[in-house]
C-alpha cells in the first residue's frame, strides 16, 4: 500500500467513527429541546425527566463524539498538507469559525444546561438547551459549507500557485452546499426520532414506566415520520444537483454508462466497470433516470463512456452505496408511519411491531453512512472537484509513518465506538430518575 491509500483509509474510517456520534447529537438536542418546553409550557414533571432522561443520552454521545471530531482536523495538516497549502486559505476559514463560534457556543451553554437545573429558572433553562441545538446544527452548517467547496468550489481565484478566497459570500451561499446541509440535517433529525421510538419501545415491550415512554415515543414518533419524509424529498432535490454540479458522480451513483436522452433507469443492475457495462440489467423503467436528475422526461443524461476513465468515480462502491441509501431511506418511511400511526397506544402494539422499532434504530446510521459513502466516493478522483485531485493533495510522508498512525486511530476510534454504544445502551435501558 502507498501512502496516498493509507491516507485515504485513515480518513475515511476516522470519518465515519466520528459520524456515528455526530447525527444522534443533532438529532437528540432537538428533541431534548422539545421534551423541557413542553414541561415549561404544561409543568407536566413527566416531560421534565424525559429531558433529562434523554438529555443523559445526549450528553454521553456530545462527549465522546468530541473527542472523534477534534483528531480529524488535524489531518489536513499531517496527511493532506498539500491540500491544506492549496486551499486553506478558503477551507481553513470556513473550519475555524466553526470552532471559534458554534463550538464555543454549543459547550458553553451545554455546561449551562447541566449544572443549571436547580440555579435558573424554567423558562431560561429550556432556552439554553434550545441554544445548545442551534449551535450544534450550526456547527455542522460550518463543516458542511467547507464540505460543499470541496464538491462544488466557488468563491475563489487561482494565485500564486494555490486558490485564494475571492468572495466569502459567494462561499457561505453555495447552493450545492446549502441543500446538502439540509439532506444531512434532516437525515439526523429523523435518526433522532428512531433513536428516541426504538428506546421507548423497548422499555414498552417490559411495561416499564408506561406513560413515561408512551409520550416519548409520540415525540420520536412525530420526528421520524416528518424528516424521514423531509429527507427523502431533500434528497430529490440533491439528486438535480448532483445532475448539474458532477454528472459523473450521477453516471457511478446509477452505473449508467451510455449518454442519452429519455434515459431509464433498470430495477436491478450489476455494473461491469471492466467492460464498461453492466453484467447484468432487467426491469426498464422508461425515462426515469431522466426524470430524477432533471426532472425532465426528454432530458439528456450523460453516460460513464463520456468521461476519461481517469475521471470515473469507483463506479461498483458508488452504485452500490447509492442503492443501500435508497433503499434504507424508504424502509425509514415505512417504519417512521407505522410509528406514527401506533404512537397514541405504542403499548399497545403487537410484540412484533414494538421489537421491530428497536431493531431498526440502526437504519438511519446505515442510511447517513451510505450517503457520506455516495457523496465522497462518487467525487473522486478529486479531492476538489476539477480543481485538485486527491493524489495531488497527500502529504510527503513515508509510508511506515502512516501506517502506524492508521493502525492508532483505528484502535482508539474503535474504543470510542465501544464505549458510546456501551454508555448508550447501559443507559438507555435505566429508568428515568
Amino acid at each position: 500500500m502507498d501512502v496516498l491509500l493509507l491516507s485515504r483509509l485513515q480518513f475515511a474510517f476516522a470519518t465515519f467513527i466520528h459520524f456515528i456520534f455526530v447525527p444522534l447529537t443533532l438529532g437528540l438536542s432537538f428533541i431534548v429541546a422539545v421534551m423541557e418546553t413542553k414541561y415549561v409550557r404544561t409543568g407536566d414533571e413527566t416531560y421534565k425527566k424525559m429531558a433529562k432522561f434523554w438529555g443523559r443520552l445526549f450528553l454521553i454521545n456530545f462527549a465522546l463524539g468530541v473527542v472523534t471530531g477534534i483528531t480529524l482536523e488535524f489531518q489536513f495538516g499531517t496527511n493532506w498538507s498539500r491540500y491544506s497549502t492549496y486551499v486553506g486559505d478558503i477551507f481553513g476559514s470556513l473550519l475555524a469559525i466553526e470552532a471559534t463560534a458554534a463550538f464555543f457556543l454549543e459547550s458553553t451553554f451545554i455546561a449551562v444546561w447541566v449544572f443549571g437545573w436547580k440555579k435558573l429558572s424554567p423558562k431560561f433553562h429550556a432556552t439554553c438547551i434550545w441554544i445548545v441545538a442551534f449551535a450544534a446544527n450550526l456547527s455542522a452548517l460550518w463543516i458542511i459549507l467547507a464540505n460543499g467547496f470541496m464538491q462544488h468550489p466557488v468563491g475563489y481565484v487561482i494565485q500564486n500557485g494555490r486558490a485564494e478566497l475571492a468572495s466569502f459570500t459567494d462561499v457561505v451561499t453555495n447552493g450545492y452546499a446549502w441543500n446538502e446541509f439540509f439532506h444531512t440535517v434532516t437525515g439526523a433529525w429523523a435518526l433522532g426520532g428512531f433513536f428516541v421510538v426504538g428506546v421507548s419501545a423497548w422499555h414498552l415491550l417490559r411495561k416499564q414506566n408506561v406513560d413515561f415512554f408512551t409520550k416519548s415515543f409520540r415525540i420520536g414518533a412525530a420526528f421520524a415520520l416528518i424528516f424521514a419524509l423531509a429527507v427523502a424529498l431533500v434528497g430529490h432535490r440533491q439528486g438535480n444537483i448532483v445532475a448539474e454540479a458532477q454528472p459523473a458522480k450521477l453516471a457511478a451513483m446509477e452505473s449508467h454508462w451510455e449518454t442519452q436522452a429519455n434515459a431509464p433507469m433498470y430495477l436491478v443492475q450489476v455494473p461491469d466497470p471492466e467492460n464498461e457495462g453492466n453484467s447484468v440489467q432487467f426491469g426498464k423503467i422508461p425515462s426515469i433516470l431522466s426524470i430524477m436528475a432533471f426532472n425532465n422526461p426528454s432530458a439528456v443524461v450523460k453516460g460513464l463512456k463520456d468521461f476519461p476513465k481517469q475521471d470515473r468515480p469507483p463506479v461498483t462502491l458508488t452504485f452500490t452505496a447509492f442503492r443501500l441509501m435508497v433503499g434504507l431511506g424508504t424502509l425509514m418511511i415505512i417504519v417512521a408511519i407505522l410509528a406514527f400511526i401506533a404512537r397514541h397506544q405504542p403499548a399497545e402494539s403487537s410484540t412484533k411491531l414494538l421489537k421491530l422499532f428497536v431493531w431498526c434504530i440502526p437504519v438511519p446510521y446505515l442510511a447517513l453512512q451510505a450517503g457520506w459513502a455516495v457523496a465522497e466516493v462518487g467525487r473522486q478522483p478529486w479531492i476538489v472537484y476539477g480543481l485538485m485531485r486527491t493524489k495531488d493533495a497527500v502529504s510527503p510522508l513515508a509510508t511506515s509513518q502512516v501506517a502506524i498512525s492508521l493502525v492508532a486511530f483505528f484502535v482508539v476510534y474503535i474504543l470510542l465506538a465501544v464505549i458510546d454504544i456501551f454508555l448508550l445502551a447501559k443507559y438507555a435501558r435505566k429508568q428515568p430518575a
